[in-house]
């Protein structure tokens, strides 16, 4: 049994349940390649232009998997509400109608439906129909399967919160190594990145900006960073409740490191045409004005120039360089007695 599984969108969050699911029913995961500049064009070219970024990329990798890999059966599943009334972008949860639609090509399209808000449409009734089309229907084994996506799923979990990068974490966690050792945490300035897994784990689209901001010398933080109870915590820090699947990435976690002291500044990072990030985004900018949190947003669509985003990081990390020195003594020009009395000072912050 071999099943296709687009590294894009849901892939970023899941992937590690994912694995230990199939892996321990016997199937061959196949994965599609890393996301390209000809991908994403591929997948753009059957869409609407509306769509958003991460969707186009999504169709892309389909494509990759069925005209490269030449894989027959591809998993899109259709992620409704993760809990009660708590639900998923309408794009996401009407994907498998989507790639239905758009991608006219002879493949089995499975389409498992995850919607907590529903009577008799929970995890389990998900993962049956995740794998009844290739005649597994014993519930004890499936639900054993599970618990092995469950094991790969937690282990990474934790190791992202001890510092891992994300393709260390995962790395360890579904088996292809050993062990890693987590990022240094020995800058002067530290930045948390708040987005959606597939923005700033896939290299293409975030233009490797964690990897960027170290090199500049940063400390950098993201959603992985934090447990679920520390993002639960975030969003009643900034008095709202939860309403979309994702907001625990975006709100909850901005809401957290806001209040935490851990972090000198924040870079959010957003698809340009994503309504739901269009609101929390606002949300999140009103209260780092309010608790005076330095804030840099970056919006991503498939012309954004990597020397933009470069400069406006820079720019951004040397701010909080030259607000770390002024805190630390350095003093403002208008209250020097010669134009030299800093340069020591400055050599040693």
């Amino acid at each position: 049994m071999q099943i296709g599984i687009p590294q894009a969108l849901g892939y970023y969050m899941y992937y590690p349940f994912w694995y230990g699911f199939f892996s321990e029913l016997g199937f061959e995961i196949k994965l599609s390649d890393k996301t390209s500049k000809k991908l994403l064009s591929s997948g753009s070219a059957l869409v609407v232009p509306e769509t958003c970024l991460p969707v186009k990329v999504y169709v892309g990798h389909v494509l990759d998997l069925i005209d490269n890999k030449g894989v027959k059966a591809i998993y899109s599943p259709s992620i409704q509400s993760i809990a009660y009334k708590i639900y998923n972008c309408s794009k996401l949860r009407g994907l498998p109608d989507l790639i239905r639609n758009v991608v006219k090509k002879d493949f089995l399209l499975v389409e498992p439906t995850l919607d907590k808000s529903a009577k008799n449409q929970g995890l389990y009734e998900y993962l049956y129909e995740s794998v009844e089309p290739f005649g597994i229907t014993n519930k004890k084994q499936i639900k054993e399967a599970s618990k092995a996506g469950w094991n790969c799923y937690n282990k990474y979990r934790k190791l992202s919160q001890q510092g891992l990068t994300y393709k260390n974490a995962l790395a360890v966690a579904i088996g292809e190594k050993k062990s890693a050792e987590p990022v240094e945490m020995n800058q002067p300035v530290t930045v948390a990145i708040i987005s959606h897994h597939y923005n700033i784990f896939d290299d293409h689209l975030s233009m490797r900006i964690a990897e960027k901001l170290r090199k500049l010398g940063v400390n950098v933080l993201t959603t992985d960073s934090l447990t679920k109870e520390q993002q639960t915590q975030g969003i009643k820090n900034l008095k709202t409740v939860l309403y979309w699947s994702n907001e625990h990435e975006m709100t909850g976690s901005a809401g957290y490191y806001m209040h935490s002291g851990k972090v000198d500044g924040m870079i959010t990072v957003t698809a340009f045409g994503c309504g739901p990030d269009s609101l929390m985004i606002e949300r999140i900018v009103r209260f780092a004005k309010y608790v005076k949190m330095p804030l840099l947003n970056l919006t991503l669509d498939e012309h954004t120039g990597e020397a933009g985003i470069v400069t406006r990081l820079e720019a951004f990390t040397d701010m909080l360089i030259r607000k770390k020195r002024i805190m630390s003594g350095y003093i403002p020009v208008h209250m020097r007695k010669n134009p030299t009395q800093n340069l020591e000072l400055m050599r040693n912050t």
